[in-house]
C-alpha cells in the first residue's frame, strides 16, 4: 500500500464526517462487518477472481438468448461474488463496497419471492415505486454499476503497466460512480486514492499470481459484458432510463 500522508487522511476524515450518507454508514460499520453472511475478504487459500469470473459465464450463456428471463436468484449469486473485491480495495471504495452489499443482499431477499429480473422490475412499474429508495429496480440499477465498475476497473489494470492501482481506480471511478456522487464524496474519494493497495498487494489479498489473475480479470470483462448489456436494456426497453 502507498504511504498515505497525514493531511490526506485528515482531509478525508473531515470530508466524511460531513457526508450524511457516511454518517449513516458509520453507525452501521460496526453491524456490517460482524454480520455473518457478510464476506468482502478472500481467505486462505481461496480464489475469489476465479469464483466471480465463473459465476458470470451462465449469465451471460442466458443473456445471449433470445427473449431469455434472467433469474434473480442466479444473478444475485453471482454478484454476490464481487463483494470480496471492493473489500479489498480499501477506503477508497468503502461507500461502495457497503453501498453494493447492501443493493445485493436486497436482491438476493427478492429472490425468494420473485422469480425474474423482469418480473422484479415490472413490480414495481405497477407499484410506481420504481424510483423510490429501497426499490428493487434501483436497486439492481447500483447492482449494475457495481459491475461496471469491476469491468472497467479490470480493464483498465489489464492494460496499465506498473505496480500501482491508482490511475487505474481513479479512471473506472470517474466513469461509472462519479457522476452519481457529490462534490464532497467525489473529494473524499480521490483522497482515498492514495490509500489503495499497489497492484502486486492487491493479486496477493486475491490468492493470484499476475498471469492467472489476468486470465480471470479477462473472463469477467467478457461474460460480465453481455450481462451489463442486458440488464440496461430492461431500463431502455422501458424508458426507464440509467442516469438516476
Amino acid at each position: 500500500m502507498q504511504k498515505f500522508p497525514l493531511s490526506k487522511i485528515n482531509f478525508l476524515s473531515s470530508l466524511f464526517i460531513h457526508i450524511p450518507e457516511f454518517r449513516l454508514f458509520q453507525q452501521n460499520l460496526f453491524k456490517f462487518h460482524k454480520d455473518p453472511t457478510t464476506k468482502t475478504m478472500a481467505g486462505q487459500g481461496e480464489k475469489p477472481l476465479r469464483k466471480i469470473a465463473a459465476a458470470f459465464e451462465p449469465l451471460a450463456d442466458a443473456a445471449a438468448i433470445p427473449s431469455s428471463a434472467m433469474e434473480v436468484g442466479a444473478f444475485s449469486e453471482a454478484c454476490a461474488h464481487v463483494s470480496v473485491l471492493f473489500g479489498c480495495l480499501g477506503i477508497a471504495f468503502k461507500f461502495a463496497e457497503m453501498d453494493y452489499v447492501a443493493k445485493v443482499n436486497d436482491l438476493v431477499e427478492a429472490s425468494k419471492s420473485i422469480s425474474t429480473l423482469n418480473n422484479m422490475i415490472e413490480s414495481d412499474i405497477q407499484k410506481s415505486s420504481v424510483r423510490q429508495a429501497g426499490s428493487h429496480t434501483r436497486n439492481l440499477l447500483r447492482v449494475k454499476r457495481g459491475l461496471d465498475m469491476v469491468k472497467l476497473l479490470f480493464e483498465q489494470i489489464i492494460q496499465s503497466e506498473g505496480n500501482s492501482l491508482k490511475e487505474a481506480a481513479s479512471k473506472a471511478y470517474a466513469q461509472v460512480f462519479a457522476p452519481h456522487h457529490g462534490w464532497a464524496i467525489r473529494k473524499a474519494v480521490g483522497a482515498g486514492m492514495y490509500a489503495l493497495p499497489s497492484k502486486s498487494q492487491l493479486l496477493k489479498k486475491l490468492n493470484e499470481d499476475e498471469a492467472s489473475a489476468k486470465i480471470q480479470m479477462q473472463s469477467y470483462i467478457r461474460s460480465s459484458g453481455p450481462v451489463i448489456k442486458y440488464v440496461e436494456d430492461l431500463f431502455n426497453s422501458r424508458e426507464l432510463g440509467l442516469d438516476w
